[in-house]
């Protein structure tokens, strides 16, 4: 698994500057209306979706290796293909899908992380990342009545420490390639 992740290391950072400026958007921007965050957070969804599923289809020797990179893919491509199509989603229905994405995205990726504990060092970041998506999940799902501006800013915030860590474990795994 080292050996693929090294090979597509571009890939998590690229999902990273993505995520990063998703969140810097939210931040500076936060006039965005509901509908304006709804397709934006749908673009990055697919986006995010593409690469992982582009990296989880081109690359890795044995089958096992990728299908956890594969799911996460096919679930950012669904959360981001169902928000385009419907643009004019409630915001609590919004705020929903963006947390079930956040939980079952983090436990992908604390799944990977564990993995990946016997073949490198620095699978922490990974990990952490899926505990941000997790606790992040937690918390739209316990206060969905929050105010548009401040769920506006936790997703930003969100998006912004889920970049970072992505961009982490990227330079780290790419790090691995090398030795390789």
């Amino acid at each position: 698994m080292k050996n693929y992740l090294a090979k597509f290391w571009w890939i998590f950072l690229l999902r990273g500057v993505f995520s990063i400026v998703f969140g810097v958007l939210a931040f500076t921007m936060p006039g965005l209306t509901i509908a304006t965050l709804v397709i934006v957070w749908g673009a990055y969804a697919l986006v995010d979706g593409i690469l992982a599923v582009y990296a989880s289809a081109t690359g890795g020797t044995k089958p096992g290796d990728h299908w956890l990179v594969g799911m996460q893919g096919m679930i950012g491509l669904a959360a981001g293909i169902l928000t385009l199509l419907m643009p004019g989603v409630t915001a609590l229905g919004l705020l929903i899908a963006i947390a079930a994405y956040s939980l079952v995205v983090g436990v992908l990726q604390i799944a990977a992380a564990i993995k990946l504990r016997e073949e490198i060092e620095g699978e922490f970041w990974l990990g952490l990342s899926g505990l941000v998506s997790i606790l992040f999940g937690m918390f739209i799902i316990a206060r969905p009545g929050e105010g548009a501006l401040a769920v506006i800013w936790i997703i930003g915030a969100y998006a912004i420490i889920f970049g970072v860590f992505l961009i982490s474990f990227a330079f780290r795994i790419k790090g691995h390639g090398k030795a390789a």
